[in-house]
């Protein structure tokens, strides 16, 4: 099973890297599989620690891949590292064993601690919207044009008949990335 979370590392020199990741749950263990290049990798293979945290707003998952990485954070309780203040649970990971990969290694992580700070109340469809747009966001270099622009209109139904002012924050500001690559890049990569 996949979740979407957000993944808070140190690195050797005490900074917090921030990043949104689709981990892994697998039956005694988290499997953590960054795409390279990825401060998250260099963070967790230098320093064996991770903090997963399962967050709501997903302005935070906006945030980071828009360049808004200032979230308030806390330490963790049993794990050299930081978790989202405003998290909802989190799982203090410690890697266990690494399989290297020229496109995506596998780190594979037990879990050292666990804890609920606030009720889930679940998703609304905007929210699914943010997050799944997030994603193609994150892919903008690798999928072609036409795919993320059918896709972004169909996520964009949920969002209008569902979202709160966060979610349409967090929309516009992944909306504001797209127009930005388009820009750079009008026929997509490699031209699709």
């Amino acid at each position: 099973m996949i979740r979407e979370t957000v993944v808070t590392s140190l690195s050797p020199e005490n900074t917090v890297h921030i990043a949104p990741m689709g981990i892994h749950l697998l039956k005694d263990e988290v499997l953590v599989m960054p795409f390279r290049p990825s401060l998250t990798l260099d963070n967790i293979l230098a320093t064996r620690h991770a903090v997963i945290n399962y967050c709501d707003d997903v302005r935070v998952f906006a945030g980071c891949l828009t360049g808004r990485r200032d979230w308030p954070l806390v330490d963790a309780e049993q794990v050299p590292g930081r978790r989202l203040a405003g998290t909802l649970a989190h799982a203090e990971l410690e890697l266990a064993r690494f399989e290297d990969d020229q496109t995506r290694p596998r780190l594979y992580c037990r879990v050292v601690h666990e804890a609920s700070h606030a009720p889930f109340r679940g998703f609304n469809r905007a929210q699914f919207s943010v997050l799944e747009a997030a994603i193609l966001v994150s892919r903008l270099h690798m999928l072609p044009r036409s795919k993320i622009e059918a896709e972004l209109d169909y996520l964009r139904i949920g969002l209008d008949k569902t979202a709160g002012p966060s979610e349409r924050e967090a929309w516009n500001w992944l909306m504001e990335k797209v127009e930005a690559f388009w820009r750079e890049h009008p026929q997509g990569m490699n031209g699709q």
